[in-house]
Order: C-alpha cells, then sequence, then structure tokens
C-alpha cells in the first residue's frame, strides 16, 4: 500500500492509499510513496493547515463494520467549523452513544473525516489522533470552532 508521511502543524502524518482511494491517515510513519493520489492527498491537507481549505475532496474508502462506516459517513458529514455531539449523531444514526464513541476512535482516516468535530455531551470527549486532546483542540480552534471549548 503506497504511503506518503507529511509534516503539519499537528505532527507528521501519513496517509495510505489502497485500490485508488485513501483507507488510512495516522500520526507518524516514514511513507514516500509517490502517486498522484498522494499528492493530491498532501496538497489538499497543507491547503487545509494554511487556513485556505475547509473540505477535503478525495476518494475515501473507510475498512470495518457497517456501523463503522455509517458514524464515518455521519462524521464526514459535519461541516467545517461546526461540532455535533456524539448522542446527535447516535439519535441520527438510531445508535448507542458509546457506539458512536468507539467508531469515533475507530475513525482510520482522521482530520479527513473530521471525528475531531465530535463533541461529549459535558465537553470535548476524547482523542486518539497525534497528542490526544491537545490535537483535538488545535484542530477545533483552527477550523473556528475553539469558542465552544471555553
Amino acid at each position: 500500500m503506497p504511503a506518503l508521511t507529511v509534516d503539519s502543524p499537528v505532527g507528521a502524518l501519513t496517509i495510505t492509499e489502497t485500490d485508488g482511494a485513501i483507507t488510512a491517515l495516522t500520526w507518524g510513519g516514514q511513507g514516500a510513496d509517490d502517486t498522484p493520489l498522494l499528492r493530491r492527498a498532501a496538497a489538499q491537507l497543507a491547503a487545509y493547515f494554511a487556513g485556505e481549505r475547509g473540505d477535503f475532496d478525495l476518494p475515501l474508502k473507510v475498512h470495518g463494520s457497517d456501523s463503522q462506516i455509517r458514524i464515518c459517513a455521519a462524521i464526514a458529514a459535519i461541516p467545517f467549523g461546526e461540532t455535533r455531539t456524539y448522542g446527535e449523531l447516535s439519535r441520527g444514526l438510531d445508535l448507542p452513544a458509546q457506539a458512536v464513541g468507539r467508531g469515533c476512535g475507530g475513525n482510520p482516516i482522521p482530520i479527513l473525516i473530521p471525528c475531531h468535530r465530535v463533541l461529549g455531551a459535558q465537553g470535548l470527549g476524547g482523542f486518539s489522533g497525534g497528542t490526544g486532546i491537545e490535537t483535538k483542540i488545535w484542530l477545533l480552534k483552527h477550523e473556528g470552532a475553539g469558542g465552544l471549548l471555553i
């Protein structure tokens, strides 16, 4: 599977491509593959971090259970700069909020599928990428949703 590692304000990110779709984004790594899709993903991430882009136009493929795929699709539909709670997503998906939380934690393509935009009813909730909650706060503030954190 081709992979490309790029620098970002939230650490090195490795983008993985499988069969013409982005299938993973992880922190760290050493990918140095050069494919048109990986270059396009890297350029869109650079534009996002530069404040020039609010959404992504990339083929994404989530591998997992039907619930995981549905949860990631609901997360991907949250607009730039907005947030939803686990409970709000759970009602729309007819799944328990805990299942939505597990689905967020199992999101294989964070940032591109913006699980950082999902909050707990009483606050931030968790975040499994980067340095954890600090990375989530950075991403939310970057998107202008930081006022929700205070």
